[in-house]
């Protein structure tokens, strides 16, 4: 009797399931520098949170026994002009990085969406009015608005916070106008709308989470070039007052007339913020990556 041999379907193959938080993680940190940058980060928030801890000075005390020295046991970095442990400034000037940089981001995102959501979702003399706005704001460049706006409020951190808010604030807003113009055309927000929803809940739910990425990706850069703005703005004497707050842009400025005997002065401060602005621009370009639908298939 012949036998007879049944050749069912070939198995097929199923990739295990990946969660989305392992797949964003797996995109964000397939590239060395992003991870170098998020290190740096973490040391950066670390440093500002035990700087009394870490600062073996006290940043703002002034010494005249023991100006301008350079490096040594006792004084890691040397001493300013005034007497100053420069490390210690250095440790302290980081506090005021964070709380501008993050100050600045928040107070200048958060309206931002609000005006983005508000001028994209419902459009008309809305949309009009607050785009003009935003040109009209544009027409300055932003480090000279923040000087003209810093100059009139005066000095200090809460003045250079809104300054540095409002210039940044049309950047927030048309990427969010934009966004939400691209979001309020799909399926879903359409159907929102045949079944009467109402345009906040509408804008709060679907909207907001959908069109919120490029917004992350624009947070996480701007946080360097803030703190780039801050350092800027305390250059030219803007900024913090050096007398009561350590900041890198004032040390920067403080150390230039002695550039040639003390490079440390100037040079420590500049290094610092180049790789607090190296890091954030690289973690802004990991999270570009990490966020991008396009790149979700590739793993």
């Amino acid at each position: 009797m012949d036998e007879v041999f049944v050749i069912g379907e070939p198995e097929t193959l199923v990739a295990p399931a990946v969660s989305d938080w392992r797949r964003f993680l797996k995109i964000l940190f397939q590239r060395k520098l992003v991870v170098v940058g998020t290190f740096v980060l973490v040391c950066l928030v670390l440093v500002a949170i035990f700087a009394p801890l870490i600062a073996p000075y006290d940043p703002v005390k002034i010494d005249m026994g023991h100006t301008l020295q350079s490096s040594s046991g006792t004084h890691l970095l040397g001493t300013d002009n005034l007497g100053r442990d420069v490390f210690s400034r250095l440790v302290y000037g980081s506090r005021t990085a964070l709380i501008v940089g993050l100050g600045t981001v928040a107070f200048s995102a958060v309206i931002g969406i609000i005006l983005g959501i508000l001028a994209g979702f419902l459009g008309g003399w809305i949309n009009a009015v607050i785009m003009r706005i935003m040109d009209a704001l544009m027409g300055f460049p932003m480090m000279v608005l923040a000087l003209l706006l810093a100059a009139v409020m005066g000095a200090g951190m809460k003045n250079i916070i809104i300054a540095l808010g409002i210039a940044t604030l049309p950047g927030y807003t048309r990427l969010m106008c934009a966004a939400t113009l691209s979001v309020r055309e799909n399926e879903y927000i359409l159907a929102q709308r045949a079944i009467g929803a109402k345009s906040l809940r509408t804008m709060v739910r679907h909207v907001l989470p959908n069109a919120i990425q490029p917004m992350i990706v624009l947070i996480t850069t701007m946080l360097g070039n803030i703190v780039l703005a801050e350092a800027g703005l305390s250059f030219l004497g803007i900024g913090v007052n050096p007398s009561t707050t350590a900041a890198w842009g004032s040390m920067a400025v403080g150390g230039f007339r002695f550039l040639g005997e003390h490079p440390l002065l100037s040079f420590a401060p500049c290094i610092a913020i180049a790789v607090v602005v190296f890091a954030f621009n690289m973690l802004g370009d990991g999270l570009r990556d990490a966020l991008d639908p396009r790149l979700r298939g590739k793993l």
